[in-house]
């Protein structure tokens, strides 16, 4: 059966790789970003390379009038959506509380917290109606532990994970699924955002040790929408196999 895939921010990172994983099994996507051409190009490529249906939505998951426009407004033929992707998320700095930037914050929350927020609200309803889909939310091994100077970054992925069950148990009498993938260390664009563009340091966070990559991340949320009906699976992490734990690795 040929899906309805909406995924946030897809223009790069664990997004675009399950944008393509999906596209590669034949589903049609609607794929959101804030980065207009780059969104459209990756929309043009999916769709004369893999003869799929594309529709690119460029707003701003953090503006809820953007957010609920964006889903009030699309085509008839859109709005059966099968599976919602809560993807769009970034860490920025990296400092001990004291001496954070509140902008900062503010990113973190407004993105990690209130986007994922805003989307499952006007699209949850879609999939009420019908009494079927299914939520997955990007969370993060920080919102299962704490690690230095991580503050902020690890209370909005904490808050995921609280969000993430709390939507399960509202929605399970709807008959809808709701997963939670938590990754750990992912060589993507996650350190160069948290790093505010330095790649010297950006690079040195994934030294001595083989990180999971975009298309890892991909392959475990395309396998949890394959599952039979009645199988839900409410939480996964998943790590590299040189990652124990958020601080402890295995480098050679």
């Amino acid at each position: 059966m040929i899906k309805t895939i909406f995924i946030t921010g897809a223009t790069a990172g664990f997004g675009k790789a399950i944008a393509r994983k999906f596209a590669e099994n034949g589903h049609n996507l609607i794929l959101t970003g804030r980065r207009k051409v780059l969104l459209d190009d990756f929309a043009r490529e999916l769709i004369t390379s893999l003869n799929i249906e594309v529709l690119p939505l460029c707003f701003d998951v953090r503006k809820p009038k953007e957010v609920e426009d964006a889903i009030a407004n699309l085509p008839d033929k859109w709005k059966n959506i099968d599976v919602l992707v809560n993807n769009a998320g970034l860490a920025v700095g990296l400092n001990p509380i004291h001496e954070a930037v509140v902008d900062d914050w503010e990113r973190m929350i407004d993105t990690n917290v209130k986007g994922l927020l805003y989307m499952t609200r006007f699209i949850a309803p879609l999939m009420v109606a019908r009494k079927q889909g299914h939520i997955i939310n990007i969370g993060s091994i920080a919102g299962r532990e704490v690690y230095p100077m991580g503050n902020v970054y690890c209370g909005s992925k904490f808050a995921v994970d609280a969000i993430t069950k709390g939507t399960r148990i509202d929605l399970v009498s709807h008959n809808i699924k709701v997963t939670q993938i938590a990754p750990g260390a992912a060589n993507t664009e996650f350190s160069l955002v948290r790093f505010k563009g330095d790649k010297t340091r950006a690079d040195s966070a994934y030294n001595g040790f083989q990180p999971l990559v975009a298309e890892d991340i991909a392959e475990v949320v395309y396998y949890v929408t394959t599952l039979p009906a009645h199988v839900n699976i409410n939480d996964l992490v998943l790590m590299p196999t040189a990652q124990a734990s958020a601080v402890n690795f295995h480098k050679k």
